[in-house]
């Protein structure tokens, strides 16, 4: 399993030094697949779709030159035999999961199958987690309650026993302080990391390192 969790995306060169790590390869020898889906939970995330698709809004992530780009749009596939995209999960190298609503992303995460999938699809991609993208995979989500989905459904997934509280500090998010974080973190039970926009979480085969040229901070209870 090889999973790089970031706050916003390959920020700098040493979170784009350990993607490249884990793919094993160049960038652009690489393929990947974007899931955009958790954006459509937020204010306004029909529209910024393209911006993020496109690279001009946040940091690199899938204007990053690789050798092909496709999209895997989670909540369309429910509709779609599964012979016409397991395949394409199955021959990519990178499974890039975009930012927005947990809750939204975890839904359609189970909806769509790829949930049950992704156990066998972590032994041979690498997963790349941005904001929400990256809080699916630990067992603390959010949600920014924009849909109307039951308010029980699932916020993670569960599948590295961590938090991660990411966009720390930053402007666009006044209540991510670090006085803050450390509040919220004293009430889960896990590990939780608070990460910078210039930090990622890398985690291979359950080993856990914090690559970073920021801020971050580790609140264990």
């Amino acid at each position: 399993m090889k999973l790089l969790l970031t706050s916003a995306g390959i920020s700098n060169a040493s979170i784009h030094n350990a993607l490249v790590e884990l793919l094993g390869k160049p960038v652009a020898e690489t393929t990947a697949l974007f899931i955009p889906t958790a954006i459509y939970g937020i204010a306004g995330g029909q529209g910024l779709v393209r911006e993020v698709i496109r690279g001009s809004l946040g940091d690199p992530f899938c204007e990053l030159g690789w050798k092909s780009l496709g999209l895997l749009e989670l909540t369309a596939l429910p509709s779609i035999k599964q012979e016409l995209w397991i395949p394409l999960l199955q021959e990519t190298d990178a499974l890039l999961v975009g930012g927005g609503d947990c809750q939204y992303l975890c839904y359609w995460m189970q909806q769509s199958g790829l949930a049950d999938l992704l156990p066998t699809l972590l032994n041979k991609l690498v997963y790349v987690g941005l904001s929400a993208g990256s809080m699916i995979m630990t067992r603390y989500g959010t949600t920014y309650g924009n849909h109307l989905l039951p308010a029980e459904s699932p916020k993670s997934l569960n599948i590295i026993d961590i938090a991660i509280h990411p966009h720390l500090d930053h402007e666009w998010f006044p209540s991510n302080s670090l006085d803050n974080i450390e509040k919220l973190a004293a009430t889960i039970p896990l590990p939780s990391y608070a990460i910078d926009d210039q930090t990622a979480v890398k985690v291979v085969d359950g080993v856990i390192e914090v690559v970073s040229e920021g801020k971050w901070k580790l609140f264990n209870n």
